[in-house]
């Protein structure tokens, strides 16, 4: 009997926090700074501000396929997608941290030629321009601090965080090249924000493709949840049980249950109080079978009473 409970899924976000509204913004935003600061590394003939820029290029993508993505997810159920266009989001942000890499590893080659050769760099224009990539990074930063439960956001977030970062690494690499002349700075910088880049890509793709994949989701545990359900007062065990997350944050669970023979009135109540303690462990999409037949053997968890010693009025 399954049990709908998508009512918890915008609260994050709160009726100022709309992620249309917010990716448009920090999308606007990007594209102004991508520009300012491509021009500003070519001229300034800083490879810590083109890497930026081009970082900047990668970030007005990802945004723009998160707006896409953020829009189809609205979408109501139908025939075609009856849970939803959510997972639409988690392709985004998978495709967010491949584009991630690719950056990444383009940043890191030009680095290793501006090794051998460090170019002369007009450092004033350098800092000028990354100063205000950093207030433009910073203030999308805070745009998109909200909704973490959402791996498209969350993707987005991640790209906005890496470029503030980047700029920040850009301002002291131009310090240093100021101070002391150590152009060795400049592509220095580019290599460490390359790895700021590949890391946050990393942890995006894995932590997408963890619920891509109907893993059960981080943080709970199947059998502690079954041990749970087995500990409930007229449940003699349980099998057949899966437990995946359609995106993160929307944890869906099925069980067939073994009880005694009972009127259905019965089992409706052993229903809503398996269900209330299902959501008290964070999973609030529950579809339970109930069964007045012997476990079958292929079951998962059927031989989970008797391993964990059951109760004494489940006989």
């Amino acid at each position: 009997m399954p049990e709908t409970g998508h009512a918890h899924e915008h609260h994050h976000y709160g009726h100022h926090h709309d992620p249309v509204k917010r990716l448009a913004l920090s999308l606007l935003i990007t594209l102004v700074v991508m520009l300012v600061e491509g021009a500003g590394g070519y001229f300034a003939n800083s490879l810590a501000l083109l890497s930026d820029a081009g970082h900047m290029f990668t970030d007005a993508f990802a945004l723009g396929l998160s707006l896409i993505a953020a829009r189809i997810s609205k979408w109501s159920p139908d025939s075609r997608a009856t849970f939803g266009y959510q997972r639409v989001g988690l392709l985004a942000a998978i495709i967010n941290g491949g584009s991630l890499f690719v950056i990444s590893f383009v940043i890191f080659s030009e680095a290793i030629r501006r090794f051998s050769v460090p170019p002369v760099i007009n450092t004033r224009l350098m800092a000028g321009v990354a100063i205000l990539g950093l207030v433009a990074n910073t203030s999308m930063v805070s745009i998109l601090s909200h909704g973490h439960k959402d791996l498209n956001i969350k993707s987005a977030w991640l790209h906005v965080v890496g470029d503030a970062l980047s700029s920040f690494g850009v301002i002291v690499a131009a310090v240093i090249i100021m101070l002391t002349g150590w152009r060795y700075a400049d592509p220095l910088a580019s290599v460490l924000i390359g790895v700021i880049i590949l890391v946050g890509g990393l942890r995006v793709v894995i932590e997408a493709t963890h619920v891509f994949l109907e893993l059960a989701p981080k943080g709970i545990d199947v059998e502690e949840v079954a041990r749970e359900i087995c500990d409930f007062p007229g449940v003699m065990g349980v099998h057949d049980v899966h437990l995946w997350a359609i995106t993160k944050g929307q944890v869906m669970f099925t069980a067939h249950i073994w009880v005694s023979d009972e009127k259905i009135s019965e089992v409706q109540g052993l229903s809503s109080r398996l269900k209330q303690k299902l959501a008290s462990m964070g999973i609030d999409h529950v579809t339970l079978e109930f069964q007045c037949m012997e476990c079958e053997d292929k079951g998962i968890y059927c031989e989970l009473r008797e391993e964990t010693g059951g109760h004494p009025e489940h006989g």
